[in-house]
């Protein structure tokens, strides 16, 4: 399935429905800037907002949400709102009151989806114990994990009762994640990209260049939909207005199969981000 526009939305496997497209805020400091890049999406048809306790700018959302929604005359329920508890408040106890924080710093009443950002050994299923229980009050309308392989899914499936929703990943052109993807769609879990554009680093490469050439489009444009073309969710970050509005106008071009595949090509399982089998935070 891909979006016919940017207000489309797929059905996780609980029901709920959430935009292929978002704006991602990673690296977004607080301030005038950020409240402004969200109220511009949302001004400009976004409706997922993607944040993290870690990122230090919750705050900031928050504001961009509350001025966008007012501005834009939509309901919070027009809008899909994503937050992630970070490793250090992993555990069954800490992670309620970690969701309870982030709520308070976006003033918002609850969160579409919430995530949890890093497999950490040893914590990942007392918070997943956590946000079920948030899950079945009624707090969060959906829960899922970030940054998790193959067997950290196994592992934490083994004693879960409910199932994650998503698992938003690195995923770009340079890390298609086949093996992930393929696990994810036998087991209904929605695979979303973050770092789509890996940080930037593909904007030159002459492949994309030459395919987004060909349509009249950005290189940025061809990785975006080259996401939805394959099924992934994603989060493309910007502040500038005209880049917020570029990412997403994607609905009047499709890559054909053969694009596809040379964009598959370009995979050299390689991570601008960390590794989660391996990392120290």
């Amino acid at each position: 399935m891909t979006a016919k526009n940017l207000q489309d939305t797929t059905t996780l496997n609980n029901g709920v429905k959430m935009p292929w497209l978002g704006l991602g805020v990673f690296k977004v400091e607080e301030g005038p800037e950020l409240v402004n890049a969200v109220k511009t999406a949302i001004k400009h048809g976004y409706r997922s907002i993607d944040t993290a306790a870690i990122y230090g700018n919750e705050e900031g959302v928050g504001k961009g949400i509350q001025e966008g929604l007012k501005e834009a005359s939509i309901s919070r329920e027009d809008l899909f709102v994503t937050s992630k508890v970070w490793n250090e408040d992993l555990g069954y106890e800490s992670t309620l009151a970690a969701y309870e924080t982030s709520l308070k710093k976006l003033g918002l009443d609850y969160l579409d989806l919430y995530l949890i950002h890093w497999p950490v050994e040893g914590k990942y299923k007392d918070a997943w114990r956590a946000l079920e229980t948030l899950y079945k009050e009624g707090r969060v309308k959906a829960i899922g994990v970030s940054n998790f392989q193959v067997h950290h899914l196994e592992d934490l499936m083994k004693d879960a009762e409910i199932k994650p929703v998503i698992n938003q990943v690195e995923l770009h052109p340079r890390l298609t994640q086949k093996e992930l993807k393929a696990f994810s769609q036998d087991n209904n879990i929605q695979l979303e990209a973050w770092s789509p554009l890996m940080q930037g680093q593909l904007l030159d490469n002459e492949v994309l260049k030459e395919i987004a050439a060909k349509h009249n489009k950005s290189v940025a444009q061809v990785i975006v939909r080259w996401d939805l073309q394959n099924g992934v969710m994603t989060i493309p970050k910007s502040t500038k207005e005209h880049r917020i509005v570029e990412n997403v106008d994607l609905f009047d071009f499709e890559l054909t199969q053969e694009e596809l595949e040379v964009i598959d090509g370009l995979n050299q399982n390689h991570r601008v981000g960390p590794d989660p089998d391996n990392f120290d935070f």
